[in-house]
């Protein structure tokens, strides 16, 4: 009989289908349906690749330009929000809180709970919910500032609740996150949800607001320079976050956002409009409070999402969910700008009929004064009757 040739181990052209091989060793490429690479003699299959999406953040220079950016547009927002805080406005606000007790009310429990039930509403996965989330749990943003100057609010009351909903977010956000995140508790990035890290960077943000409340108290002219300068500066670094974010992650992954976060970034801010709305309508308060309730409960600080988003959380679980607080930050500003364009329009009409009115009452009144015909008593001037019993009065006189 003939000897059959040894059979080499690890031969063949790529080791053949019953090569043995080491564990050290690595497999050659294979084209396997699901993905999975099995090493022999290891009894475990190996994680499968995931290819990161072009232009993922973190993989150009790039990205680190934008970290920069969104860091210091984080900090020019603080410090504009501080400067636009007086201390006398503070103090009697205190005494009767019903600001602080709105942006409580507002910021930490009516939009988080509205994020919570979109995300669960469209049954988001774990990425997307989280980016929702936090963006419902943060605090107000300096556009809601801006928006209660256009519909003629109370500005006082904005930049109270704006300033209280920022430093209630140090204890109120991370446990907010914690809270509505368990639905989501089994995948891997709520388990790993950074809330160290984003008290971290709430914690950052209270150098910059202290040094414009002292700017306010010292140099009050340079604070409302500086109050300006912050609210050109949100719009422009919107923008520049928008197409520089747009560029970075591309067009296909852009595309590969589902629509129902589109939907989401839509009803959201018009749901804490309303909310802002009814609420103010609740405790009372008058059209002018109400409208800047509104705002400023719909108007989230996309500028402090975007930052936990970028600097907190990693670059490769995120992916296209870094858009949402722009997505959001667009649509927020867009529904604003329709509540600033509808009460343009319709909103003056009720005082401009008192104006009206008053113009009319006084037109009635002066002809009342020309028909009643009052004499000028004024020193020096002289009447006809007084003139007439001058001469009766020499007569007199000289008789």
């Amino acid at each position: 009989m003939r000897a059959l040739p040894p059979r080499e181990e690890g031969g063949g052209a790529g080791g053949g289908a019953g090569g043995r091989r080491g564990c050290g060793e690595t497999p050659p490429p294979r084209a396997a349906a699901d993905g999975a690479e099995l090493r022999a003699g290891c009894g475990r299959p190996s994680p499968p690749r995931v290819p990161r999406p072009r232009g993922a953040p973190g993989e150009r220079p790039l990205s680190q330009g934008l970290s920069v950016l969104v860091g210091l547009a984080l900090c020019v927002t603080m410090l504009g929000l501080g400067c636009a805080v007086e201390l006398g406005q503070l103090g009697r606000q205190l005494r009767r809180p019903v600001g602080v007790l709105l942006a409580l009310l507002g910021q930490f429990v009516a939009m988080p709970l509205v994020a919570f039930l979109l995300a669960l509403i469209f049954a988001l996965d774990e990425v997307a919910a989280v980016a929702v989330l936090l963006c419902g749990c943060c605090p107000g943003g300096n556009l809601s500032n801006l928006m209660s100057v256009l519909v003629d609010g109370d500005m006082t009351l904005s930049i109270i609740m704006t300033a209280s909903s920022t430093l209630l977010a140090l204890l109120l956000m991370p446990l907010c996150l914690w809270l509505y995140s368990r639905p989501w508790i089994h995948t891997a990035l709520v388990r790993l949800l950074p809330l160290g890290a984003v008290s971290l960077t709430l914690g950052s943000t209270l150098l910059p607001i202290g040094l414009g409340v002292l700017i306010r108290y010292r140099y009050p002219r340079a604070a409302d320079l500086l109050v300006k300068v912050s609210l050109w500066s949100l719009l422009v670094t919107l923008v520049i976050l928008f197409i520089l974010t747009g560029t970075m992650l591309g067009p296909d992954l852009l595309a590969h956002i589902p629509a129902s976060v589109y939907a989401i970034a839509v009803l959201m801010p018009l749901t804490g409009y309303a909310l802002g709305y009814g609420l103010a309508t609740l405790f009372r308060m008058p059209p002018h409070c109400r409208r800047t309730v509104s705002l400023e409960t719909g108007c989230q600080n996309v500028q402090l999402c975007t930052a936990i988003l970028k600097l907190t959380f990693p670059p490769q679980l995120v992916g296209g969910m870094y858009m949402f607080p722009l997505l959001y930050a667009l649509f927020q500003a867009a529904e604003a700008g329709l509540f600033v364009l509808a009460y343009k329009v319709y909103g003056r009409d009720g005082p401009k009929q008192e104006m009206l009115g008053e113009e009319e009452d006084t037109d009635i009144s002066y002809r009342k004064l020309k028909e009643e015909e009052v004499p000028d008593t004024s020193y020096g001037t002289v009447t006809t009757e007084e003139l007439g019993a001058a001469p009766t009065e020499l007569a007199q006189t000289a008789l």
